[in-house]
């Protein structure tokens, strides 16, 4: 079994649902992750956000396009094109020349004709739409797709490499498609071909509401079937999402979720998520989901998770936002792994006298230099953990079932970092904590949206021995004043946590709420 790196590897991009019918979704080259989003507020490289393929290609990272090597075909290729004496010298296999996903030649030739070990920076788009459509044609071509990435660059003398994977909604069913069934079916371990996965709105444990299921006799039965809850939550179906931690550490996938549902173009899918309440829910008078998939089913037990203010699909979504380019990149090239828990709190004032409040707690990171958050929650995103009814927020510790509780061991959040990226002269990292806390009257006698704290604070992560975070890191400090993060200086020292290291404690007291969070660093693959 290989472990997880952060080595520059091969990436795939898996596209979601089409509809019912995806003639049009064939013409589509690179299947949406082409697509950007103008950002008009913003300014410098924040701007423009050129979609997931350029922004691979123009960044550091340095990806190339292999879009055009790979052919899809619902009807097999049969016949046996003529191989270039170049490609036959390296010994790539001929069964790649044929089937239903076949190497075209030329584009090939030209791939392998690049500097050695850019196999491993290449950039694919799985274009399933064009085969057969049927969900085990679509594993079984990506296992495929997988086995020629890896016998390309054995061909170039590099070992063969893992692939990273980002799929949106329904493509990251057909990826544990590929982990759960179709490399257990081959008697292989899929995490010696996939290193890590990010889910981008995949409905894994589902669609609540229950229409599409209905939708029989059409092409996308097939599809839709992976849809239902039902048969998600199912132990005995081996495509349930509880089957997954039996073939892959869920801990190698992230899985993104989105919270806007109100900018989703498909109103009849926003109002049926209000009806048809899942785990974590507070009724019809909330709509916890990205316009289509739940904030619930989007996740997936033991999995890191993180949120975006973004919809399903469509313009600024999921697919089209800077936000998931930055997520994805730091999960798969980030070397630390940073963790945000709350050891103690207290609600001061702003409880209702007569008993009814409900208290929530949010946490929103943005990191420096790059103006899109890395993890956001808030009132509009209907995502705060709660509700809780004690004032110090240990309902859970007492006995009691919150509705929407946080990872364990008080995680609020847990992401990563690259530091690769840090380009300032103060060699240091620095990321903006946003808390919100707020109280809701469930009796409505008085209002219901009472903030009692909206703060943000200036983390810096601070280079060992006045070198750079690459070389050791050596505390932590923090402030309030913003204007203090650009010159690397921060107001006030982070205590150290049991001495280790790793982990430091960031005390608050205001008037209203008082609370102590931990920040946990370590080395991340």
């Amino acid at each position: 079994m290989a472990t997880a790196t952060n080595q520059h590897l091969p990436i795939i991009l898996v596209r979601g649902f089409g509809g019912l019918d995806v003639s049009d979704e064939k013409r589509i080259a690179y299947q949406g992750f082409n697509n950007g989003t103008v950002y008009p507020g913003k300014r410098g490289e924040n701007y423009i956000y050129e979609g997931m393929v350029l922004k691979f290609l123009k960044s550091d990272y340095t990806y190339y396009d292999a879009t055009n090597v790979i052919g899809y075909y619902a009807d097999a290729v049969t016949d046996h094109p003529e191989i270039p004496k170049e490609l036959v010298d390296r010994n790539i296999s001929e069964k790649f020349f044929t089937g239903d996903l076949v190497i075209d030649p030329a584009t090939a030739l030209a791939l392998v004709r690049r500097p050695p070990e850019q196999v491993r920076r290449t950039l694919w788009v799985f274009r399933y739409y064009d085969l057969q459509r049927k969900f085990t044609v679509y594993a079984e071509a990506l296992v495929r797709l997988i086995d020629f990435i890896r016998a390309l660059a054995r061909v170039e003398g590099e070992t063969p490499p893992m692939v990273n994977i980002i799929a949106h909604s329904m493509g990251g069913l057909i990826v544990r498609e590929a982990l759960q069934i179709t490399y257990p079916g081959k008697n292989k371990n899929p995490e010696d071909f996939v290193n890590k996965v990010v889910t981008l709105g995949t409905p894994h444990r589902g669609i609540t509401f229950q229409l599409l299921s209905k939708w029989v006799g059409v092409d996308a039965d097939d599809e839709l079937n992976r849809f239902n809850p039902q048969n998600q939550e199912n132990e005995r179906w081996p495509g349930s999402y509880k089957d997954l931690h039996k073939h892959f550490d869920p801990r190698r996938i992230l899985t993104v979720v989105g919270t806007n549902y109100r900018t989703y173009d498909n109103r009849i899918s926003s109002g049926l998520n209000r009806l048809f309440s899942a785990g974590g829910e507070f009724g019809p008078l909330y709509n916890r989901s990205d316009g289509l998939v739940k904030q619930h089913s989007a996740q997936l037990p033991g999995a890191p998770r993180t949120f975006v203010h973004k919809c399903h699909g469509g313009e600024d979504s999921l697919v089209t936002s800077r936000e998931a380019y930055e997520i994805a990149s730091r999960f798969f090239f980030g070397d630390v792994l940073v963790r945000l828990r709350l050891l103690t709190a207290e609600i001061k004032h702003g409880a209702d006298p007569l008993g009814g409040s409900e208290f929530f707690l949010g946490a929103s990171i943005k990191a420096r230099d790059v103006d899109f958050e890395l993890f956001h929650q808030s009132r509009d995103a209907e995502n705060c953990y709660g509700p809780y009814r004690r004032a110090t927020l240990d309902d859970a510790e007492q006995g009691a079932e919150v509705a929407f509780p946080p990872l364990p061991d008080w995680t609020l959040w847990e992401g990563w970092m690259d530091r690769s990226r840090v380009t300032r002269d103060t060699g240091d990292l620095v990321f903006r904590l946003e808390l919100y806390v707020a109280e809701r009257d469930s009796f409505g006698v008085r209002f219901s949206d009472d903030v009692i704290l909206h703060r943000q604070l200036f983390v810096r992560v601070a280079p060992k021995d006045g070198g750079t975070v690459q070389e050791g890191i050596g505390g932590i400090s923090w402030t309030e004043n913003p204007r203090l993060s650009s010159d690397g200086t921060l107001g006030k020292e982070a205590e150290p946590i049991n001495g280790d290291g790793n982990g430091w404690r960031i005390s608050l007291d205001y008037a209203d709420f008082s609370a102590t969070f931990a920040i946990e660093l370590k080395p991340a693959g």
